[in-house]
């Protein structure tokens, strides 16, 4: 399974690009500003976007998307989200004002997309990829997921503040590699928690959830451009991070637009 970084980034600027990961070809988790970096054939082979939670930047390009690529595809692409999420897309997205309502055309027979509801919980199928999704804690309707081929799974967090429940069932799974949010730095520690992120302190205390002779790559997230380079020197002062040193606990990395994770 081979895990293309599109946009990972808390916000917008030169190179920076917001959260979606393709997974193989068709699978799609997450529609941030990253999904511009395909091409219209590369659009046109995903079936299937699984989406966290409704902010836009998570789904500002899932219309832009669908309207790239609809004359070239010959089956509707298939939406999974909360129940929550859904009803935001319909209300505020696809709703014939902002964006025209890809549900119902060109015919509701036959539309440019449809929606699927998920539940925290569930397990889903995609050709070989069982997709678990996980519980997050956000200021709106919000999940994670763990994606599975083999043995090995590949688990994102989502938006998320603390998350006993994530912990609670990512530590039953045979995790392979991890990707967490840490979205702002340690003095904006209480806008993180009105806005229910992480921060680097909060991080450390979540990642103590992990139990002792698990170890895995755990790739840090939805940073704000600004202050990026802050964050990450505050996660290395309590967790020593690449290059190993003797002091290492987690092998802790930053993640950046343009990586192809593979498991």
């Amino acid at each position: 399974m081979k895990i293309r970084v599109l946009g990972c980034s808390g916000a917008i600027a030169k190179d920076c690009k917001t959260t979606s990961f393709l997974v193989d070809s068709e699978l799609l988790i997450d529609a941030g500003t990253g999904v511009g970096d395909l091409d219209l054939e590369e659009m046109r082979k995903v079936d299937y976007v699984l989406l966290t939670h409704a902010h836009l930047d998570h789904v500002a390009a899932l219309p832009l998307m669908v309207d790239a690529c609809a004359a070239k595809r010959d089956r509707p692409l298939k939406v999974f989200a909360l129940p929550g999420t859904i009803s935001a897309l319909r209300a505020h997205i696809f709703n014939n004002v902002i964006w025209p309502d890809f549900s119902c055309i060109p015919t509701p027979q036959n539309p440019f997309i449809t929606f699927h509801e998920v539940a925290v919980g569930q397990s889903l199928q995609f050709g070989d990829k069982y997709v678990e999704v996980l519980p997050a804690v956000h200021t709106v309707p919000a999940c994670g997921y763990a994606v599975t081929v083999g043995t090995g799974c590949w688990v994102f967090s989502g938006d998320t503040e603390r998350n006993p429940a994530f912990w609670h069932r990512v530590n039953q799974l045979n995790v392979a590699m991890l990707v967490i949010e840490t979205a702002f730095s340690n003095r904006e520690k209480e806008l993180a928690q009105k806005a229910l992120h992480l921060s680097p302190m909060v991080l450390a205390k979540e990642l103590d959830n992990i139990p002792k002779g698990q170890r895995y790559p755990i790739y840090i997230m939805h940073t704000k451009p600004a202050e990026t380079e802050q964050i990450m020197a505050e996660i290395q002062r309590f967790d020593q991070t690449m290059p190993f040193g003797p002091n290492v606990t987690h092998d802790i990395r930053w993640l950046r637009a343009g990586q192809e994770l593979e498991i």
